[in-house]
């Protein structure tokens, strides 16, 4: 069984390892959950961690998981609340150890903890560290920083390093069949009257708050957008949005549970499995 990529034996979050060779080839995308962006003067939260082999840009790997005939386990990455990481995606099953990418990392906040890395990171000071799981492409992006309302980093860039700093931008997959952008950076939140907010990445990043009081724009759900950062006094950041998980092959029948997941057929004749929660793959 071949290793694409380790967090380190010590981690919380697992591993990333290849399937064993099951003969059904199957493009993935995964997407994370998006971190939260902090409280109070605040910066944003970094985006899930975003890895797909479907595609022929800088972030696809082109190299298809190999699948058995059997039921694997998918888990959608919830969004991180306010100055909260946010949760991993990934496929597991009988024949190969859990395939993941990483949720994002949480901003700094003047009243929440220092900034954190992730599948992209926290913008701060100093800024979390993107590709926490050290997969190659790179699931994402450092935040931006240092400073104390910074943007969250995005699948394909940093987040921007000055007060209010845009989130990073996401990155556009077409694996559903039209082409959508995942995984974009919470913007840094505005300082009192006079600062402008930092706008959400491009990939469901959530604005940082606007004025003083004002809370951070939450991150957008199932494309693992990172929550905006608080604008001054009082305010809280706002929530990352959950992930995503979408599976397509050319020779491969699915079934999916519960049936809030969704099957669809490209229109070449791919089968596509679409997970917006968590639950069951079944390949045949």
């Amino acid at each position: 069984m071949p290793l694409l990529a380790t967090r380190g034996a010590g981690s919380s979050k697992g591993f990333g390892l290849t399937a064993a060779a099951g003969g059904i080839e199957v493009d993935y995308l995964l997407v994370a959950g998006g971190g939260g962006g902090g409280h109070n003067y605040a910066s944003g939260g970094g985006a899930g961690g975003l890895r797909t082999s479907y595609g022929s840009g800088s972030l696809d790997s082109g190299t298809p998981l190999s699948l058995a005939a059997q039921d694997y386990t998918i888990t959608i990455g919830g969004g991180g609340g306010a100055a909260s990481e946010g949760g991993n995606t990934s496929i597991a099953g009988p024949d190969f150890t859990t395939f993941l990418t990483t949720g994002g990392g949480r901003g700094l906040g003047g009243s929440s903890p220092a900034a954190t890395p992730g599948g992209s990171g926290g913008g701060g000071s100093p800024p979390g560290t993107g590709n926490e799981g050290g997969f190659t492409p790179a699931e994402g992006n450092d935040g931006g920083g240092p400073a104390p309302r910074a943007g969250g980093g995005g699948a394909s860039q940093a987040g921007g390093s000055n007060p209010g700093g845009t989130g990073g931008n996401g990155y556009a997959v077409d694996i559903s069949g039209s082409s959508t952008t995942y995984a974009g950076g919470g913007g840094g939140g505005g300082y009192i009257h006079n600062n402008s907010p930092g706008p959400g990445g491009t990939g469901g990043g959530g604005n940082g708050g606007a004025v003083q009081g004002t809370t951070g724009g939450s991150g957008t759900n199932g494309l693992g957008g990172g929550g905006g950062g608080a604008a001054a006094d009082g305010a809280g950041g706002g929530p990352g949005g959950s992930g995503i998980a979408i599976f397509r092959s050319a020779s491969a029948t699915f079934a999916v549970a519960p049936g809030t997941n969704t099957i669809s057929t490209a229109p070449n004749g791919d089968k596509i499995a679409t997970f917006t929660v968590s639950g069951t793959l079944t390949v045949s």
